[in-house]
């Protein structure tokens, strides 16, 4: 797809999968099928994958039933619902804390890769199960356990319904009334008719919500560490703004948006190693992208990787810098020179919680440890469905007084 941008411009049509596509890194074509016409658009070919590892959920339904979901899901993902569940993002970056500071002490290498995935996880595990997570937990740590996004891997999580079923059918039996997010789901209602989600499909929305809250939040967190540990006059002004942290004073919700460098840090790694890196869409009727007739039932996929590393757009794209990100220079940018969590109508429910997530991690770690890449090789990507560093990151971890020493 590189290669072809560099040959085509910011548009090119081809046979994918013996299906016509057009390809497009223009944040104009983004609104325009994100935004403007969306309703003209399906999910596309790519969404067979998705549908296969969780079922009829968020990410794959469609039409009035999507918007059904979306209504009833929606209240799990409010402020107020994620301010309760920063106790739980601090509670598993603790023991993770304490984890590398054993390992800085005794100056041995970490698996940042799948410690981090093993932390999201348990996160996203509490705040959908609470008090029953302890019980689900083993089941699902195939996620952090497993890299591979195989069909075996697919057909071994969709067979992990059964133990959402088994929570659903205890809490039901003993008439539980949870506020964790299936306890949410549960007692949700659809708006015209009060029916409650049928139990099928609340285990296809449970598998979307950990999958989605696991893989984008673990990726993104990895990636930033890897910058980190190549770019240290960021780490350093990283490192004099959390500085500002009194102790091991938590920060809470409403003191997140005073840490504007952290956020910047997460946002230009968001722009350089987007999750979705690839949104596919088919039309349903004849539309217009720029100079290209888009018939009916053809494919158009955009990317939002290629639109945040675009040369027009973005002044020496592949160099992390999170400065670009200064409040005082977001004028510069095109309203969808960015779209991580992609836009419009069906944008990521869990974008708030993500970023949340994202910020505590990095606030709490970084304010205490630096770290140090183990190896001198640049990280491979793999373009699955989401995006992912082919190996994990072994890195040394180093207590701040002493990473230079």
């Amino acid at each position: 797809m590189s290669d072809q941008f560099k040959r085509s411009g910011n548009s090119y049509r081809a046979s994918i999968y013996g299906t016509s596509v057009y390809v497009s890194r223009n944040p104009h074509d983004a609104e325009r099928v994100l935004r403007e016409n969306w309703q003209n658009y399906t999910k596309g070919q790519a969404n067979k994958r998705v549908a296969m590892l969780l079922g009829n959920g968020l990410m794959v339904s469609e039409g009035e039933f999507w918007k059904t979901q979306r209504r009833m899901i929606q209240p799990a993902f409010h402020r107020k619902t994620i301010g309760a569940l920063t106790e739980v993002i601090r509670i598993s970056n603790v023991a993770l804390l304490e984890r590398w500071e054993q390992a800085a002490s005794k100056r041995v290498g970490i698996n940042v890769t799948r410690d981090i995935s093993g932390m999201v996880l348990e996160v996203v595990l509490e705040a959908i199960f609470g008090a029953d997570c302890e019980q689900v937990a083993p089941h699902f740590k195939i996620l952090s356990d497993e890299s591979a996004r195989n069909l075996e891997f697919a057909q071994t999580f969709r067979s992990l319904g059964r133990i959402v079923l088994q929570v659903i059918a205890k809490r039901r039996e003993k008439k539980t009334t949870s506020k964790d997010i299936l306890g949410m789901l549960m007692g949700a209602g659809d708006q015209k008719t009060g029916e409650a989600m049928p139990d099928r499909q609340l285990v296809n929305e449970i598998r979307t919500l950990i999958v989605a809250g696991h893989e984008t939040t673990a990726s993104t967190l990895n990636w930033i560490w890897y910058l980190l540990s190549q770019h240290l006059e960021v780490e350093d002004k990283l490192s004099r703004e959390l500085n500002h942290l009194i102790g091991n004073k938590f920060p809470d919700l409403d003191d997140l948006p005073k840490f504007t460098y952290t956020r910047q840090v997460i946002e230009e790694a968001l722009r350089l190693y987007p999750s979705g890196w690839l949104l596919t869409r088919r039309a349903l009727k004849d539309d217009q992208l720029g100079d290209y007739l888009v018939p009916a039932g053809t494919e158009v996929y955009i990317s939002p990787y290629f639109i945040q590393r675009h040369p027009d757009l973005w002044r020496d794209p592949a160099r992390f810098d999170p400065d670009r990100f200064a409040p005082d220079r977001s004028h510069e940018r095109h309203p969808l020179a960015m779209l991580p969590f992609s836009t419009g109508p069906r944008n990521c429910i869990g974008e708030f919680f993500a970023r949340t997530e994202m910020q505590i991690h990095l606030m709490m770690i970084a304010s205490r440890l630096r770290m140090r890449s183990v190896g001198k090789n640049s990280p491979e990507l793999e373009a699955g469905v989401n995006l992912r560093s082919k190996s994990d990151f072994i890195m040394k971890p180093a207590l701040k007084a002493s990473a230079n020493g």
